[in-house]
């Protein structure tokens, strides 16, 4: 039986991993419009489920035991606005690693993406669904449990990127676990140019 939690989390499921895939040669594939998931969820009450052999579950089992449980409903990401053309709405420098790279992607207001690597600069315009994407990664909640550090200074040669958005500035190296966080660095990267 679905739920209207259960549903939630599988449409955004699938929208994390519409962007999923890379080129036929290996290499980070061009941005490409979005999978749209639509999901109709009613309110009417669930049909009784048929009789099972499968022994009834008990009143004393755990309920964080499943995954919707542990997803309000409230918590789903919605677009950050936007105030003007020349709003930059996220900023991301990709820094470091072993050849000492310094790349930057910039979102702004009007749609387009300003990309800079090695001095040179490239100006593309998104797509509106790539935009509206954008923008709903951006407006993740749970971007806000996200530390404004996160990097293991015992590694070395590791990218290192520095967002900025919502008025904060968060470093990280991706070494620990925020998903919100590199599902949106994981959109901005497929903007920077492939070498």
């Amino acid at each position: 039986m679905l739920t209207r939690s259960s549903v939630m989390v599988c449409a955004a499921a699938a929208l994390a991993l519409a962007g999923c895939s890379s080129g036929d040669d290996g290499k980070a594939a061009e941005p490409t419009d979005e999978t749209v998931v639509t999901a109709t969820v009613s309110d009417a009450p669930p049909s009784p489920a048929p009789p099972s052999a499968s022994p009834p579950v008990s009143a004393s089992s755990d309920a964080s035991a499943s995954p919707s449980a542990s997803v309000p409903a409230s918590a789903s990401p919605s677009p950050v606005p936007v105030t003007g053309p020349d709003q930059k709405l996220v900023t991301m420098t990709v820094s470091g690693g072993f050849a000492g790279v310094n790349r930057q992607v910039v979102l702004r207001g009007d749609g387009t993406v300003r990309t800079t690597d090695s001095g040179e600069s490239a100006v593309r315009r998104t797509t509106a669904a790539q935009f509206t994407t954008l923008r709903t990664l951006l407006g993740d909640p749970a971007l806000d449990d996200v530390p404004a550090f996160a990097i293991d200074m015992g590694s070395a040669d590791k990218f290192q990127y520095t967002l900025q958005f919502d008025g904060r500035t968060v470093m990280t190296d991706r070494s620990t676990d925020a998903p919100a966080l590199d599902r949106l660095i994981g959109a901005l990267e497929k903007w920077l140019p492939t070498n």
